[in-house]
């Protein structure tokens, strides 16, 4: 391969007839030749923000016009969209703040280029927060309940834009309002702060002037006639989804601490609730103390050796990992009540990126399963700080085997008590700690675990005088298992109140049409979201972290790592997700910038969406903003001004909208009953890992082979669907059962990722230097910026691969960054706020794609930022009357096209 790539540079070497010290001059040469190519200087690329021209790359006329043309989107009994008796998938992008309401001149301008890139449904989000220009609520005014009439009339237009054009409308209710005292709420309500207001939200869970106006704003929204297409948005057929609460839940909120730090006010209401549930279900505080009581277990002997370090560090361990520099010293510091305590000091003078990075531990440890451990110590640090603690194994695959526990530090000493629950038994366990992932100091001192400490009602608890406490996140582990599920029980029916009550009002109040969504599969759990008419769900692949504060500009980064290097990154967490027998949609999906590798993101969600035959997947996000023409990557998540997120929307699309790769064959699936996913939610209570089909015994890695759905409670199985034990993947490389799709680690750290269709072939990853045989054409790619990593795509825009005539379109990206862009860091995984200017540079790709026709027949074009042919050439004559189509960075381009007659 290496005098491959050298023979496509420079024509005038012969390979075949070299003597051995040519051969080695030729080697020479040629690795010097990979070396100019890898280091390829990266060339402006800029796709026009209102470009709507026909050509290859347009795919507008895949789109019926206008949306909502065949009545309105219905869920049928298949469990999938309809548009009228059709099936319909949904290809979308979401918008934020003021990109939802652009001027009349730009509107059309955006709706005509969103389906250019085969966009069919844009989500409306985030419209809540702020005050026009920058969102809908009206100017001037005094609280968040009135809508600016100049927004609406906006977005009245825009929508009527993006209808005509064959594009769908999803309308999101409710996002980071920020609901106030000014709107008749009490003033305590403004010191619930949470994710942009998201805490003060969670009050409407179970406070009816809170959920008042929630029901206030849908109506205003909803049943508001917009002028141009002369329908309320509740009666139009192109509004295909209406969704009610973004990323928000009651189980969530209480795993966040959210509920536990609420204003008193509203604590107190939800504590009187919480107590005629228990009144109602038991009766009398002595049958409720007689529930309880099962499994209550006293404090039992010390299990950690040198828990009070007078033996200096003997059993402890300190873990450094990725470059991360730390230090474990035995200190004299120790609080004024214990002074002849020792303790240890943990300094960490460089943090790693992740939480594992530093981990002080002690090993060996033998717990059983479903056993409660009382875990003890007294803690602080040089400066407020946070840090984590659980018990977990200490061996692959290092699964957390209790509830991982947040410490909030402080410069005095402070005495830390948790009673934790092991998963299950395991001989080789460790209690570790996880400093903050920041520079600093922090002090431990006797430490210790024992077995037990359940307690089930405690002294002076009464359900008749309404003294039974909320439970805190921190405490829940103190409980038997009984009052465990009861509270579980509780926050489950009351979310649920909440979800129908919403639903209710806009289907037989507002007459909303639309299919109705509650919010994120990940923020609520599968048996309630399957209430619904269809289920969603949301994923990023390496979200920017903030290890200072929320959102700084300054301090954060986004881990530069591939997909393909992972076990499926990001996609099983939604794939295991998706309920059986509802529509399934993902509309929020991302691959942040400045990750260099985020040319894959589109791809792989695509080619997998549509091997698990999911019906609605949408990029987040088009734009955050009405800065349309700014001509380079201005955040994380917009990609408007992306060029090989945007360019590689065309074969993505081809993929998914248009089917070109079959749903896996084989289903599998696992049952999910209301009791079980309250019992596994009193084991894993991370706020985003709500219980999913892993859970319930599926392997992620299913996902990449056949179909995978979780069945909720009352959903019937098909008898030809797998169970989870029947399908179990193994090894490195996972072949779907339809064949079209590989999924390759066989190398370590060279993953790649195949797709071969009829219609699509694609090479996504380490590919450099390797031969692909795809079903009669062959993608070799070249050398790159990035080890040989590069997204190469072909795809039939008219016609099949194999068979003359058809028009075929290749896109090949790789590196995308923009001018002046500033890295902090050798990993590129942050550039602070120093982004850059315009114009976005891009890596142009060297490939080798071999065609099964002769060489006389085909002609390429390259094209350039508007997908217009700029430059011809030809195609070189291969081996048995094959085109060989040679692709680099002196073309300048992402795109090609290539015409066979």
């Amino acid at each position: 391969m290496i005098l491959l790539y050298c023979h496509t540079i420079l024509p005038a070497m012969k390979i075949k007839f070299l003597s051995p010290a040519a051969c080695l001059a030729s080697l020479c040469a040629s690795l010097l030749c990979i070396s100019a190519m890898s280091e390829e200087a990266l060339f402006p690329f800029v796709l026009p923000w209102d470009d709507a021209a026909p050509g290859v790359v347009n795919l507008s006329g895949w789109l019926p016009r206008p949306a909502g043309k065949s009545g309105h989107v219905t869920a049928g009994t298949d469990g999938h969209l309809y548009a009228g008796k059709e099936r319909i998938r949904f290809f979308g992008v979401d918008l934020a703040f003021s990109g939802n309401i652009p001027t009349h001149g730009d509107a059309g301008k955006i709706a005509a280029r969103m389906a250019k890139f085969g966009i069919n449904i844009v989500r409306f989000h985030i419209m809540d927060s702020r005050r026009f220009p920058d969102g809908i609520l009206a100017r001037g005014a005094n609280g968040t309940r009135n809508l600016d009439p100049e927004a609406l009339d906006r977005l009245d237009y825009f929508a009527d834009q993006l209808i005509r054009n064959g594009i769908y409308v999803n309308m999101c209710l409710l996002n980071y309002r920020p609901i106030c005292a000014a709107d008749g709420l009490p003033p305590e309500i403004e010191k619930a702060g949470g994710s942009p207001f998201q805490q003060r939200h969670v009050v409407g869970f179970f406070n009816e002037k809170v959920l008042d106006l929630q029901k206030e704003y849908a109506r205003r929204l909803l049943t508001h006639r917009n002028s141009y297409t002369g329908r309320t948005y509740a009666e139009d057929p192109a509004v295909a989804f209406v969704e009610i609460n973004n990323e928000n839940g009651l189980i969530h909120a209480w795993m966040k601490k959210w509920l536990d730090d609420l204003p008193e006010l509203f604590l107190s209401e939800l504590r009187q609730q919480w107590n005629r549930w228990l009144l109602q279900r038991y009766a009398t505080t002595e049958k409720l103390k007689q529930a309880w009581a099962v499994g209550e277990k006293a404090v039992g002997t010390e299990i950690l050796p040198n828990g009070n370090f007078t033996r200096q560090l003997d059993g402890w361990t300190l873990e450094r990992h990725a470059g991360a520099e730390a230090a474990a010293v035995i200190a004299e510091d120790a609080p004024d009540s214990l002074p002849a305590m020792k303790s240890v000091k943990i300094s960490v003078t460089k943090p790693g990126t992740r939480s594992w990075h530093v981990r002080f531990e002690q090993t060996g440890i033998t717990v059983q399963k479903e056993q409660t451990y009382t875990l003890s110590f007294l803690a602080k640090a040089d400066k407020a700080a946070e840090a984590d603690v659980c018990i977990e194994q200490m061996h692959e695959p290092w699964r957390p085997l209790s509830a991982r526990k947040n410490l909030s530090l402080t410069a005095k000493w402070q005495k830390f008590h948790f009673v934790l629950t092991s998963t299950e038994a395991d001989t080789n366990a460790r209690v570790v700690f996880d400093p903050a992932m920041k520079a600093g100091d922090l002090w431990l001192a006797d430490v210790s675990l024992k077995p037990g400490g359940l307690a089930g009602l405690e002294p002076g608890e009464n359900v008749e005088r309404s003294a039974v406490p909320l439970f805190t996140k921190e405490q829940f582990d103190d409980r038997t298992p009984a009052a465990q599920r009861d509270w579980i029980r509780f926050l489950w029916e009351t979310e649920d109140r909440y979800w129908q009550t919403m639903y209710d009002y806009l289907k037989k109040d507002l007459g909303v049409k639309s299919l109705v969504i509650a919010t994120a599969s990940g923020y609520s759990t599968p048996n309630l979201m399957a209430k619904m008419d269809g289920v969603d769900s949301h994923a990023y692949w390496q979200h920017p972290v903030f290890p200072g504060k929320p959102w700084d500009s300054e301090n954060w980064f986004v881990r530069n790592e591939t997909m393909v290097d992972s076990r499926g990154g990001i996609l099983p967490e939604l794939a295991l997700r998706r309920v059986l027998g509802k529509p399934f949609c993902v509309t929020e999906y991302g691959n942040p910038a400045p990750n260099t590798y985020a040319s894959e993101g589109h791809l792989l969600r695509s080619a997998y969406a549509a091997l698990q035959d999911w019906d609605y997947i949408s990029a987040s996000r088009y734009s955050h903003s009405d800065k349309w023409n700014v001509g380079c990557i201005i955040n994380y998540f917009d990609i408007n001004q992306h060029p090989t997120k945007m360019a590689t929307l065309i074969p993505a699309a081809a993929m998914y909208l248009r089917g070109d790769v079959k749903p896996a064959r084989q289903l599998v699936v696992a049952s999910l009953d209301k009791e079980r996913e309250i019992d596994l939610l009193r084991f894993n209570r991370n706020p985003w890992e709500m219980p999913s089909a892993e859970n319930a015994g599926v392997q992620k890695e299913e996902m990449l082979i056949h179909r995978v759905a979780i069945a909720t409670e009352g959903c019937a199985v098909p008898e030809d669907a797998l169970k989870p034990e029947q399908a179990r993947a193994t090894g490195d490389r996972f072949v779907s059962d339809t064949g079209e799709l590989v999924w390759s680690l066989q190398e370590q750290k060279q993953g790649v990722v195949t797709v071969d269709t009829d219609r699509n072939k694609a090479v996504i990853g380490f590919g450099g230097g390797k031969r692909f045989e795809l079903g009669g054409v062959v993608i070799e790619p070249g050398p790159t910026r990035q080890a040989g990593w590069s997204a190469i795509t072909l795809t039939a825009m008219e016609g099949g691969l194999l068979k003359a005539p058809c028009r075929l379109l290749v896109t090949a990206t790789g590196v995308t960054e923009n001018t002046k862009m500033v890295w902090k860091n050798p990993e590129k995984s942050s550039v602070g706020k120093n982004w850059g200017e315009a114009p976005t540079l891009v890596e142009g790709i060297p490939a080798r794609i071999t065609l099964p026709f002769p060489a006389a027949s085909v002609e390429v074009w390259t094209l350039d930022e508007r997908g217009q042919r700029k430059e011809s050439f030809k195609a070189e004559a291969g081996a048995k009357g094959t085109a060989v189509v040679a692709i680099g960075p002196d073309r300048r381009t992402i795109w090609y096209e290539i015409v066979v007659k």
